[in-house]
């Protein structure tokens, strides 16, 4: 299978994760290896990359195009929240910098026949580890209406939730649901034909998000991992992350507040009783956002969200 990637900001994320020689580095999502790759040149020669991945296929992907940084990486077929276990199991006590790219990867979309695209015919599947959990079709042939909805729209901020939940107990009745194919024309049937011709994106491209990101439990991973991670820097170390919608840059900057840990106390009190800590230092105090140049070569980088915070002493 050839895998196909283009990283999303790397020169942003190389530039503020700032890769030196001999130091330590975790890649939490391989993927494509692209942001691996020039971790890698940077931190020869006795550096190390820490490389993981749930998706099966971005590691036999990165054990062949790492191949010639065999001696300096460490690829292990995981989920990024477990870190705190890949690190004891390699002895690791500290890191100097870590990236998250929380994205799907073109070969996810286009190739893993998983079904994370409405665009063609795949089993309904959306697992990032194809041999773990539940998978959609699970979820749309057996949740109920209210379980439906509340996914579509916590998840997937989508309007019409109701009435697409609605239209899926209404199909599944007669038959499975089996496909993305098929419930992509489900969802486009389901919302009023004047909303689905003003949508600038396909209509069921909010409730496949949802979908994947219930599947994979994608923002409890997220929301239990930064905290742990942040403990696994060295004073000095930076934790990157991309983030492709609004809920995961929500918690990314959320969490990045409560670890700078800025006295909440009322400017009038004596003396400061809140007892915060400030753990981290916030780089990005805005957002940072794709070039237009790299939207137009790569338009998966379009709402691309970059949030950089330094581990304190």
């Amino acid at each position: 299978m050839t895998y196909q990637h283009i990283p999303v900001m790397l020169n942003e994320v190389m530039t503020y994760l700032n890769p030196r020689p001999g130091k330590c580095y975790v890649d939490c999502t391989v993927g494509g290896a692209g942001h691996s790759s020039a971790i890698l040149e940077k931190i020869q020669p006795d550096g190390l990359l820490i490389g993981i991945d749930q998706d099966a296929d971005a590691i036999e992907n990165a054990v062949q195009k790492l191949r010639p940084y065999a001696s300096t990486v460490r690829l292990i077929h995981d989920n990024y929240v477990n870190l705190p276990n890949i690190l004891s199991q390699l002895n690791i006590p500290k890191v100097d910098g870590i990236i998250a790219d929380l994205g799907l990867s073109f070969n996810q979309i286009e190739n893993s026949g998983r079904g994370f695209s409405f665009a063609r015919s795949e089993p309904l599947d959306m697992r990032m580890d194809a041999a773990s959990g539940i998978t959609a079709a699970d979820i749309v042939n057996t949740d109920t209406e209210d379980g439906l909805e509340k996914i579509f729209r916590t998840f997937g901020e989508e309007r019409w939730a109701r009435k697409i939940a609605r239209r899926i107990i209404a199909v599944r009745s007669d038959h499975k649901i089996q496909t993305s194919k098929e419930l992509a024309e489900i969802v486009y049937d389901a919302i009023p034909k004047k909303s689905a011709h003003q949508r600038k994106k396909h209509p069921a491209t909010k409730v496949f998000m949802a979908l994947r990101i219930a599947v994979n439990k994608e923002l409890e991973v997220l929301e239990a991992f930064i905290a742990d991670a942040v403990d696994f820097l060295n004073p000095g170390a930076r934790i990157c992350f991309l983030s492709f919608h609004s809920l995961e840059d929500r918690i990314v900057k959320r969490q990045f507040k409560e670890l700078e840990g800025k006295c909440t106390c009322p400017p009038d009190f004596p003396k400061c009783v809140c007892d915060q800590k400030q753990i981290v230092r916030i780089l990005t105090r805005k957002v940072v956002r794709p070039a237009p140049a790299e939207v137009e070569n790569n338009p998966m980088a379009r709402s691309a969200c970059l949030r950089v915070a330094e581990r304190l002493g």
